[in-house]
């Protein structure tokens, strides 16, 4: 090759700099606003219990009562498949791995709920209450417990409005201190904050959990809460601006997610009780802004639940479980990789749509990420954004159980590591 000819330019490095310096600020607040996911697991699905009702044996209670749901309605792969419309080729890898996951992990994410679930007590039951859940969340999976421990748990405390503010705080309180006294929070906790309206109440959750963190003598930050978006002034505030977006930036980093509440926000909006339903046109506005807000913040989207129980007569079960599934599978198509679930039947078909969404993907997923890297080309000319997506995708079906590691390797060629370089977690 001849030498290489100087290239024409015009701009000087004085200009470069002082672009650079006029953009300084839009940097470090792109650094600080939106960093990326955070890398870490997310469950696909909440289960809230009452605090009145937890006892030490509630997960592995609720795990048993779905596999005697199994055995009854759908005992072997055929007979699932045949309530939720599976494939054949899908029928048997989902059923074994929704047994599997029923007799090993029932719950991924527990909350022990002081709100609405439980209601207004005396203060020294409440007190009692919550002395209790700390004792129970410090001991889960220990040796002779009883117990299974779920990756994440904790509570929902009380709102921070003004006729309840005084006991979400003590709650909050005891709980975290009982923690702290039985050994520390484990790597696992969550917090859900109900009812938020306004960003400063986000700001004042953010304040009290940092006043904790300085007293006990933990690093800032470690503890962070989960936004409970039900009612309409956290999506729409009376300014006209989206309120959401306003929280996230006023939890300064300590929110890990926005949950949605199905029948509280539904029932704001004016929509009759027969019709309250994640997949209610109003749920679907208020997801979709949660959605937007929380893009690229690191800050993940819970769905909401049906109150439709897969109880009574077999065929009841059957079209609660079909429901159900459709619900969830509907879900996960529109990016909302969690919800929550009310009902020991539920985990059936939140882990049949979870495992078949995942796995029937596999295939088309793994064969794309695999052109994508190695540029071999293919029917479809995929971006890094879209890589980052299908890491993202093989990664969260790992995750649950849905697929094996070794099964993505040799489909990719990649491991863990490789797929959360690719997923920029």
């Amino acid at each position: 090759m001849g030498q290489r000819q100087p290239v024409a330019t015009t701009f000087t490095e004085v200009v470069k700099e002082r672009i650079g310096a006029s953009l300084a600020g839009v940097d470090a607040d792109l650094a600080r606003r939106y960093p990326g996911d955070p890398g870490t697991r997310q469950p696909v699905h909440t289960v809230y219990i009452p605090a009145d009702v937890f006892a030490a044996d509630t997960v592995r209670f609720w795990g048993d009562r779905a596999l005697e749901a199994l055995d009854e309605h759908a005992p072997d792969a055929a007979s699932l498949a045949g309530v939720l419309g599976l494939s054949e080729d899908l029928a048997v890898p989902v059923y074994e791995r929704v047994r599997a996951k029923l007799r090993r992990e029932p719950v991924e994410d527990l909350r022990i709920d002081f709100e609405d679930g439980y209601g207004p007590r005396p203060d020294e039951e409440e007190d009692a209450a919550a002395v209790r859940a700390a004792e129970l969340v410090a001991a889960m999976g220990g040796a002779g417990s009883g117990s299974v421990r779920p990756p994440f748990a904790g509570i929902r405390m009380k709102c921070l409005e003004a006729a309840v503010r005084d006991r979400g705080i003590r709650t909050l309180d005891i709980f975290l201190s009982g923690l702290m006294e039985a050994g520390g929070l484990p790597p696992g906790l969550r917090l859900t904050l109900p009812k938020v309206g306004y960003a400063e109440q986000v700001a004042a959750m953010a304040a009290l959990v940092g006043e904790f963190e300085k007293e006990r003598g933990l690093e800032p930050g470690r503890i962070r809460f989960e936004i409970q978006i039900e009612t309409t002034q956290a999506i729409l505030g009376a300014d006209g601006r989206a309120t959401v977006a306003r929280m996230i930036d006023a939890g300064e980093g300590r929110v890990a997610s926005l949950h949605y509440g199905t029948f509280d926000y539904s029932a704001a909006c004016g929509v009759g009780a027969a019709h309250q339903a994640p997949d209610h046109p109003v749920a679907d506005h208020a997801k979709a802004v949660m959605q937007v807000a929380a893009a690229g913040t690191g800050v993940r989207v819970s769905d909401g639940s049906t109150n439709v129980l897969p109880v009574g007569s077999a065929a009841q079960v059957r079209a609660a479980w079909g429901l159900h599934f459709g619900l969830v599978r509907r879900a996960l198509a529109r990016a909302y990789y969690q919800g929550w679930d009310m009902h020991p039947g539920h985990l059936v078909t939140r882990y049949a749509a979870v495992y078949a969404f995942y796995r029937e993907g596999l295939g088309s997923a793994a064969a794309r990420l695999d052109a994508y890297v190695n540029r071999a080309g293919g029917n479809v000319l995929d971006e890094p954004a879209t890589a980052r997506a299908l890491s993202g995708y093989l990664l969260r079906g790992m995750d649950c159980g849905a697929v094996e590691e070794a099964e993505v390797t040799a489909l990719t060629g990649l491991g863990r590591a490789e797929l959360g370089a690719l997923a920029g977690r």
